[in-house]
């Protein structure tokens, strides 16, 4: 069963497991899965990618999903996530901004020009030997996003088939990355969510934990 952080008349907060696919493929999608277990039709606002563990809005209409999707197009709702690599960044904190293009295989790159850049920012610290830790706050949402601008400071996330080496990834139980937290206002009313991970080793070090709590308000870390 899957967890639901939160729901109201309009809208439901889940805790995407990892692993799961969004839309339906060889099997029931998260977006099905919830629906058949709450007996309700709902409808995607935004995505995450199969690897990818945590915090998904679903609108319990259409009229409701274009509104939460409009929002998330005027920017005016933030997400946090958290991801781990084995490798060093180029810098430690800052910007990656730049056009995104699919590459092969269903990857993509980042590329040096801005016309219709991605855009994330993130902060990053060491927690444990050859492990550092990264809070990420995408601007826009773009596909791949986090997981292309990691790569391209160097630090591929940790178990990132796709975009690590994939060998190493292979070893790996999980895909490190998370959507942490979402903040918003709807209807007048401010809404925060945040949902630490729930699997992984690398996610649940005493080392991590121990950085995860100074990071529980990860908006005023930008």
């Amino acid at each position: 069963m899957l967890n639901v952080v939160f729901q109201n008349s309009d809208f439901v907060v889940v805790d995407k497991p990892e692993g799961l696919s969004f839309h339906s493929e060889s099997g029931a999608g998260v977006v099905v899965k919830l629906s058949a277990q709450l007996g309700i039709e709902l409808y995607s606002v935004h995505r995450l990618d199969k690897m990818t563990s945590g915090l998904l809005l679903l609108a319990k209409s259409s009229e409701v999903a274009k509104k939460l999707s409009d929002m998330f197009s005027a920017r005016e709702i933030e997400k946090f996530y958290i991801a781990i690599s084995l490798r060093l960044p180029k810098k430690k904190q800052g910007w990656v901004k730049g056009d995104m293009t699919l590459s092969r295989r269903g990857s993509y790159k980042l590329l040096s020009t801005h016309l219709n850049p991605a855009i994330t920012r993130f902060i990053s610290t060491s927690i444990r030997p050859h492990e550092r830790l990264f809070l990420v706050k995408p601007t826009t949402g773009k596909t791949h996003q986090i997981r292309v601008a990691l790569k391209s400071l160097g630090s591929p996330i940790a178990g990132d088939e796709r975009y690590a080496q994939a060998d190493t990834a292979r070893k790996e139980e999980r895909g490190y990355l998370h959507a942490y937290a979402l903040r918003f206002i709807y209807e007048g009313q401010n809404f925060t969510f945040i949902q630490p991970p729930s699997f992984g080793e690398r996610f649940l070090s005493e080392e991590f934990q121990v950085q995860l709590a100074q990071w529980n308000e990860p908006w005023k870390m930008f």
